[in-house]
């Protein structure tokens, strides 16, 4: 029971220490030698063979597919082809009523993620073109938030089969499993997420109109610097809108189609991208340069996280909690998610707290003879939930660069990327529990 006390205290010692604003890479090892110290292992070995196996084995594991990810990202960013597909997509889609245009932004954001762009570079190429709509149509830039989580957070990052974001590809390596793995678990969430967060986008709109709010008359916005959007594509020559799809398409093709390996589905996407839009970037070097280096941050964070989850797994207290997941009335699906979305609401992860399930609860939910398409897609889809509390990477980024607080739309993304997905998961659990 004390081992359990200990875990439970490290984990609000983790929270606490993120919403002060300190980085998981300093925050795990820390919270990992207080679990350590209160549990009576021994430090050095602990750090080393518990810790630093974890930390490794991910880095080992996920370190090229980070690489090329961020890489094909980054030439999709300095081309201007993820600009071009979203300005594309925003004329096909219309721009005629504010609740379209909050449905557009949605589908750009999508299109864009599903086609293996990075968030990050979603924001940055977004931003500028539904920026000037909202003050044109008169609506409040608050609700930005609801339809960029919509796209980027919701079902094209943990539900879609085939969908080539990192939360969907971490459980193959211990499962055996593929990016399509349980495909209707994963259609029956998107259908069920999709409904609930086009009736919220609606909703929210009304509820913003009845209460007044405008554009032009939500404070601090136009007065705050952090608002300011500076247009990087103003002046630059974009690419077609075929030569921008070649490489997200091909990408998606490759992994679904023809079922090539993730890894080398990225390389080649990687090198398709170079050929294609090296006339379209200004500085080689640096987009190449930086496209590396952007991986680094986000592996060593993921990879500190799956460490302190190793700890975790190292002490007694773990051994009771497993018990009791494993225990829970109906189908161990259920405990699966319960466990998997706790572990990446406490990290503000995704995919660290899926690094951290797969890593420590993977082998027990096998050995219970349960389908492994199954535990793959319904952990995938847990990790995409509490993940998007407050202490959220992706969620400050994004309040940052949309200048934005938590206190002007965290509700939105709570509704969308929180609670919308915990919904999902209930018709998606029961068709995992009847079919595979």
């Amino acid at each position: 029971m004390w081992s359990v006390i200990t875990i439970i205290l490290s984990l609000v010692l983790l929270i606490v220490l993120a919403l002060r604003g300190f980085s998981i890479i300093i925050i795990a090892p820390v919270v990992s030698l207080f679990v350590i110290a209160t549990n009576s292992m021994p430090v050095l070995d602990s750090f080393q063979n518990d810790y630093m196996t974890g930390f490794i084995n991910y880095a080992k594991n996920y370190y090229l597919i980070f690489l090329f990810a961020a890489m094909f990202g980054k030439f999709m960013e300095d081309s201007g082809a993820a600009r071009k597909i979203a300005e594309t997509l925003l004329r096909l889609l219309g721009k005629g009523s504010k609740y379209k245009v909050l449905v557009s932004v949605m589908a750009i954001c999508a299109f864009l993620t599903y086609g293996g762009i990075s968030l990050f570079v979603v924001i940055f190429a977004v931003l500028p073109i539904a920026k000037p709509l909202f003050k044109e149509l008169d609506i409040p830039w608050h609700l930005f938030l609801a339809s960029f989580f919509i796209g980027i957070g919701t079902f094209t990052m943990t539900m879609l089969p085939g969908t080539p974001a990192i939360q969907n590809i971490i459980p193959i390596s211990y499962l055996g499993t593929s990016v399509t793995s349980g495909a209707w678990i994963g259609i029956t969430a998107t259908i069920t997420v999709l409904a609930f967060n086009l009736w919220y986008l609606r909703y929210a709109l009304r509820k913003a109109e009845k209460k007044g709010e405008t554009y032009g008359n939500m404070k601090n916005l136009e007065d705050k610097k952090e608002g300011e959007v500076v247009d990087q594509y103003a002046d630059k020559k974009l690419p077609s809108l075929w030569i921008s799809a070649i490489p997200p398409v091909l990408l998606l093709i490759m992994l679904n189609v023809l079922k090539i390996e993730v890894l080398y589905t990225l390389m080649i996407s990687v090198v398709i991208s170079s050929v294609v839009f090296w006339k379209y970037i200004d500085v080689k070097k640096k987009t190449v340069n930086v496209g590396a280096t952007n991986a680094v941050l986000p592996l060593v964070n993921t990879s500190a996280d799956v460490g302190y989850g190793a700890v975790i797994a190292a002490t007694t207290g773990f051994a009771v909690f497993t018990d009791l997941m494993t225990s829970l009335p109906g189908s161990p699906l259920i405990s699966l998610y319960i466990a998997t979305t706790a572990l990446a609401g406490i990290t503000g992860s995704a995919s660290g707290g899926l690094g951290i399930a797969m890593e420590t609860l993977s082998d027990i939910y096998l050995n219970l003879d349960l389908n492994p398409d199954a535990i793959h897609r319904v952990a995938a889809m847990a990790s995409g939930g509490l993940d998007a509390l407050p202490h959220n990477g992706a969620v400050i980024t994004t309040l940052v660069v949309a200048g934005l607080t938590h206190k002007d739309g965290y509700i939105h993304v709570f509704m969308v990327a929180v609670v919308g997905p915990l919904i999902a998961a209930v018709p998606a659990i029961l068709v995992a529990a009847t079919f595979y």
